[in-house]
């Protein structure tokens, strides 16, 4: 089981400078990559799209690569243009003539386009670096993502067993119910001086056991959770499947609430939902 937030890092030197890769992620519905490359690397993107493509299944991922060329190779690769450097000398001495202006400074020349000419480095073997760099900080983030889904999986145990423990406690309050409503009803009759037939008494009970019955209910919860349980030792993205569980463990304690009929069944579907919120806001993170 996977987190959709992480983030990894990797850099590597080369003659021609200094190439870094960063991926980071979080939550989204579906898988959406981003790339950000320098533009002489623009034509990675497709290729290292589909690699991202085929390890992950959801998450908003960004891959950030930054190069910084050395600066030697840089000076290397820089030559004067003379021609036109001499030509904008004479027409700013030209312009200088009658008319008041500083000095001239050379260095302002070189700012002119066209007066200094750069020769292209020979990237091949840095996109090639580029490339198997990738690859590293890839296997990197996804170790992450991995290592982050552990932390949330042990959460989530944690959430499961109290949902456990809160049904076994509705359990040993079950044959409580029928003393409680055959209680009321006395009660309720003894207000009245209504004398009532046992057998109708019976009935009555009987049908108002029936809809306090929250056996139904309390298997589906066990099953629900253990079938969480099954999906979150998949070795597959889960998440969606996870949510789905949520939305039916959320649906079961909210008829368990609407029956309950004992104080502590209803504090108990209190405490169910509080857990099921809390499961799906950690599964909002997972892969």
């Amino acid at each position: 089981m996977k987190s959709m937030t992480a983030y990894a890092q990797g850099s590597a030197q080369r003659p021609e400078g200094q190439l870094t890769w960063v991926i980071k992620s979080v939550n989204h519905r579906y898988l959406d990559c981003q790339f950000r490359l320098p533009d002489d690397f623009r034509h990675l993107e497709i290729p290292l799209r589909q690699k991202l493509k085929d390890r992950l299944s959801r998450g908003k991922v960004e891959a950030n690569l930054h190069f910084t060329p050395d600066s030697g190779r840089i000076a290397e690769s820089m030559s004067l243009n003379p021609v036109l450097a001499t030509q904008l000398k004479k027409l700013l001495a030209e312009l200088g003539q009658g008319v008041h202006v500083g000095s001239l400074e050379l260095t302002r020349l070189l700012h002119w386009p066209g007066v200094i000419n750069y020769q292209s480095l020979d990237l091949s073997d840095t996109y090639e670096a580029a490339d198997g760099l990738f690859d590293q900080v890839l296997a990197d983030f996804i170790e992450a993502r991995a290592s982050e889904g552990q932390a949330l999986a042990d959460v989530l145990r944690q959430r499961l067993d109290g949902i456990e423990a809160q049904v076994a406690l509705v359990r040993t309050h079950a044959p409580l119910i029928r003393e409680h409503i055959q209680s009321k009803i006395e009660s309720k009759l003894a207000t009245l001086d209504v004398s009532v037939d046992a057998d109708r008494m019976e009935q009555e009970v009987a049908l108002l056991l029936q809809k306090s019955d929250v056996d139904e209910e309390l298997d589906r919860l066990d099953v629900h959770v253990k079938e969480i349980r099954r999906v979150m030792g998949l070795d597959e993205a889960c998440g969606r499947r996870l949510d789905f569980l949520i939305q039916e463990l959320n649906r079961e304690a909210n008829t368990l609430g609407s029956k309950a009929t004992l104080v502590e069944t209803s504090q108990a579907s209190v405490e169910l939902k509080v857990l099921i919120e809390q499961l799906r806001e950690q599964i909002q993170n997972i892969e």
